[in-house]
């Protein structure tokens, strides 16, 4: 038994279709809703329209149409939605119930919209078409992003490496190498002293002391040479001063302390015997 739909579409009922219109037994919908004043018609042909639409959204379901097919009914479909606004418009203009105010919003739900394209729907397999389904696939949402307050709040000196010197780690390091390197310079200058065919002795003064010192400031400054080549290999490339005025100890100036208070003594009495 073939269905309605295929009866609808034999020669017969069309033929039988566009007689009932000669005849005026049926009405032919005008092209405009302007043109009809009379609110009962209006309301008939808009339940009309609403007919017409479930009926193509029932079909448009049906994947097995074609692409073609499927498209064309989906541009049916939301031509009848556009036809249906202006009768509801005329229908509230005529003093009718305000149906895009107040009634169900019919076919919404089976129908989608495209981001950025307002108006025009998707029904039924026009969803899942090439090129349609890639319009409705969003894309993920940004990352947020942080104000500069947020940014700054874990900055601090150690962020701007003011602090690497007070982690105990890096100092002693540094000091590590800077010792390895300048003993491998010292030995590289030994070298090339050598190859010059001069001959360097640690022990021996570039100039010859002036003044001499006394016994126990020359054991001290004998003593501090000799700490000091040992704990600081700098000292071996830099430049040797020589003091040419004799640096007193504690007993040196104790001893002149002495002999200026003796003096002064002397003077005095001597003075007063004069």
């Amino acid at each position: 038994m073939a269905r309605n739909a295929e009866k609808a579409m034999t020669t017969l009922a069309r033929w039988r279709a566009a007689k009932e219109v000669e005849s005026g037994e049926k009405e032919r919908r005008p092209y405009l809703a302007s043109e009809c004043h009379d609110l009962p018609k209006c309301e008939k042909f808009r339940l009309e329209i609403i007919r017409e639409i479930s009926k193509k959204v029932a079909q448009i379901q049906n994947a097995g149409l074609g692409e073609f097919r499927i498209r064309d009914l989906n541009d049916e479909i939301n031509k009848l939605l556009r036809e249906k606004r202006h009768w509801e418009n005329q229908i509230s203009s005529l003093g009718g119930p305000h149906y895009r105010r107040y009634g169900p919003k019919m076919f919404d739900a089976e129908g989608r919209e495209v981001p950025g394209n307002r108006g025009y729907k998707y029904f039924g397999a026009a969803k899942d078409l090439p090129g349609v389904r890639e319009l409705f696939e969003q894309d993920p949402p940004p990352p947020p992003r942080k104000t500069r307050a947020e940014l700054m709040k874990d900055i601090d000196a150690e962020y701007y490496g003011y602090r690497d010197d007070e982690d105990g780690v890096l100092i002693p390091l540094e000091e590590k190498i800077e010792r390895a390197a300048l003993q491998k310079a010292v030995q590289e200058w030994r070298e090339k002293m050598a190859r010059d065919g001069r001959f360097i002795n640690d022990d021996e003064e570039d100039d010859d002391e002036i003044y001499p010192l006394s016994g126990p400031a020359r054991e001290a400054a004998e003593d501090a040479k000799a700490r000091a080549a040992e704990n600081d290999p700098l000292g071996l490339l830099a430049p040797r001063f020589t003091a040419h005025v004799p640096v007193p100890t504690q007993q040196d100036v104790q001893e002149a302390l002495l002999r200026k208070r003796k003096l002064e003594l002397l003077q005095k009495y001597a003075g007063d015997a004069n």
